[in-house]
């Protein structure tokens, strides 16, 4: 049985496509198939994370939805990088990318014009069967609009980013009431960047009583992400660092398995 997860934030910074990419790639490594689907069409990066450079891409999401191409002429095997540092054991994962497209007509033409979301709802159900996925992520847009309520709807499993942060608190109980209106089957949060000092057994707590959400995980900062700078998968570069352990314990609570996944 598949499943749909839209990861979101309000504000933007959060770091959320980081998160996106870490998740998707210790899913895909534990053995599932997973798709990574980059509808943040108004500011696209995601594919910048994983690797994959403009000269390499022919077709993007904004084409799909342009009547440009199919859904699968614009999906991106980046299954090679999961062997990176690895054995196997079992079966052995997949990751497909769709990114959007960077170029600043493109942007420009989805702002002014917008799309169908009848036909990124068909092209993302589309995708989970051709692909034979078992997770598919998607990348959102912050703040809260159309793409943002199809995301929701759409969704098995909604995870909201935030940081600990007055105004991320603020946006993401508005995200919150919003996902629980729409009746989304499963929520949580992911506290991102948020410095050692902190008591993280008090954030937790003070997180999931504020917005009666369970908390997934809270993720540090860290010196090494910043030395990354966005050019790389960190938990690729870092297997053995507390932050991919922690993206580690929030894998497993998306997949329900109780076993290690492979790092």
């Amino acid at each position: 049985m598949s499943e749909i997860i839209s990861i979101h934030s309000f504000r933007g910074g959060t770091g959320k496509s980081n998160v996106t990419s870490n998740l998707a790639t210790l899913i895909a490594r534990s053995g599932k198939r997973v798709g990574v689907v980059d509808t943040d069409i108004q500011s696209p990066g995601i594919h910048i994370l994983f690797g994959l450079e403009e000269e390499q891409i022919r077709y993007t999401l904004n084409d799909y939805l342009w009547g440009r191409c199919a859904i699968e002429e614009a999906v991106y095997d980046l299954t090679p990088m999961l062997k990176q540092k690895q054995t196997f054991f079992g079966k052995q994962g997949s990751l497909y990318l769709i990114p959007s497209s960077i170029k600043m007509s493109d942007i420009s033409r989805i702002l002014r014009e917008g799309y169908d979301a009848r036909l990124l709802n068909d092209g993302l159900h589309n995708l989970v069967r051709r692909l034979k996925l078992d997770y598919l992520l998607i990348d959102t847009h912050p703040g809260i609009n159309e793409e943002t309520l199809l995301s929701i709807i759409l969704s098995d499993v909604f995870i909201l980013i935030l940081r600990p942060d007055k105004q991320d608190y603020q946006g993401t109980a508005v995200a919150v009431d919003v996902a629980r209106k729409l009746e989304v089957p499963k929520m949580m949060l992911i506290v991102n960047k948020a410095l050692p000092s902190l008591n993280f057994k008090e954030l937790r707590q003070r997180v999931q009583n504020t917005y009666e959400v369970p908390v997934a995980g809270i993720l540090p900062v860290s010196e090494e992400m910043f030395d990354l700078g966005s050019s790389g998968i960190f938990s690729l570069q870092y297997p053995d660092h507390p932050w991919t352990q922690e993206v580690n314990t929030i894998v497993k609570q998306i997949t329900g398995s109780s076993s290690k996944l492979f790092v």
